[in-house]
């Protein structure tokens, strides 16, 4: 797409159309495109979440989530404190150290898992680690160990192709981190004995509570081993023993907000009404694609994943690779300073530990003709500032 440059002062004429929703931050994200606070009339504020209607709610958050990821019948599906970051530490804190394990990282939230096995459980575990753009091969990976790991880096828009190099007859546990790849990506529940996410990802649910899916072999590890460290009381699924199944049939922890259980059954129910998983991956697709193509026409932006097979299609992440731009990271930000300024583009800047360049958030509630709308303003946003470097020169 070419863009008109004016004929008096050489600046770069703005795009006409505007993105409708031009939201598009990797979290909180964007809220189904049928979204009206008016939906969240049904929520039962100022009940107990142990009421019969607090508990049917939850009950039901359970079942569609199950419903539409194709959660196997004797998988069990619990709701947890502290989003997507307290699910993986609640996995973590309950089921490492009966054997070795594998702490793979290929960004930043994987950093942290691999920070927390090694220095606060103190555990002895073999580290894999690929730098940003690039991910750990897998067919390195010892699965007779417990293996953890990301499905989708959302720091660096590189996400496993598939889980063919996970073996069905593995000895250890895979406990995997999807945040930003459940209802998105098509999650292999073989090849997973522990899969987390949050709401406020891909289905654009309010941010604070996180899933946690587990498979019967990591229920048996439960009720087998005993860690030992001490457990914090919110990271707690056994007691005797035996697995509190009324966590995973919608009995909390702790107290959970019912108006954003409310919310996350309005993205649930969006979602169903569209088709479900295969609507839902390929809206994501149809966004990215339009990245994808976009970036492939021109020679000053790229993808950050180094190879097609691992890019992400809901953290999107672009590097700037234009011989004129000194510093990457100023550039970057500056690009996405103007696109927030002009209101077409939100939150779009890189991860602060992730190497210069934009985040498109491209999950499911976001509407291709906005990201559609959007990309003439970042061609606009990028000759404008390299306008401005070459004046300043």
């Amino acid at each position: 797409m070419a863009l008109e440059h004016s004929a008096s002062h050489g600046a770069v004429r703005k795009p006409e159309h505007r993105p409708v929703n031009p939201r598009f931050s990797s979290g909180p994200c964007a809220k189904p495109p049928v979204y009206s606070l008016d939906l969240l009339a049904d929520a039962p504020l100022g009940r107990s979440h142990r009421a019969a209607v607090g508990k049917a709610k939850l009950k039901a958050a359970i079942e569609l989530t199950r419903e539409i990821l194709g959660v196997p019948a004797d998988y069990r599906i619990g709701i947890v404190p502290a989003s997507d970051t307290g699910a993986v530490e609640m996995a973590m804190w309950s089921l490492l150290g009966a054997r070795p394990c594998t702490m793979i990282a290929w960004e930043s939230f994987g950093e942290g898992w691999v920070s927390d096995a090694v220095k606060q459980l103190k555990l002895d575990a073999k580290v894999l680690k690929a730098d940003y753009g690039h991910i750990v091969d897998f067919a390195e990976v010892d699965f007779d160990t417990d293996v953890v790991f990301t499905w989708n880096g959302t720091t660096s828009g590189v996400r496993l192709p598939g889980g063919d190099a996970i073996p069905a007859d593995r000895a250890g546990l895979t406990i995997c981190d999807a945040t930003s790849a459940a209802f998105a990506q098509d999650l292999p529940w073989d090849k997973l004995d522990v899969t987390t996410f949050s709401w406020q990802k891909v289905m654009g649910g309010e941010a604070a509570h996180g899933m946690l899916i587990l498979s019967p072999r990591a229920v048996e590890r439960l009720e087998s081993y005993t860690p030992a460290w001490p457990m914090p009381k919110i990271f707690r699924m056994t007691k005797g023993g035996k697995l509190i199944e009324g966590i995973f049939v919608g009995e909390t922890i702790n107290t959970p907000s019912m108006l954003a259980v409310e919310d996350y059954l309005v993205a649930l129910n969006w979602g169903k009404s569209i088709g479900g998983m295969p609507a839902l991956m390929a809206r994501a697709d149809a966004n990215a694609k339009a990245i994808f193509e976009f970036c492939a026409a021109r020679d000053w932006i790229d993808n950050l994943a180094v190879d097609p097979a691992t890019r992400s299609n809901t953290s999107v992440c672009l590097k700037f690779t234009d011989p004129r731009i000194a510093d990457g990271a100023a550039f970057a930000k500056a690009v996405a300073k103007r696109l927030e300024a002009e209101g077409v583009a939100l939150d779009v800047g890189a991860y602060r530990d992730a190497p210069p360049g934009l985040r498109i958030w491209c999950g499911a509630t976001v509407e291709t003709s906005d990201i559609e709308a959007m990309l003439p303003w970042l061609d606009w946003a990028f000759q404008t500032e390299i306008a401005a470097l070459a004046q300043a020169a």
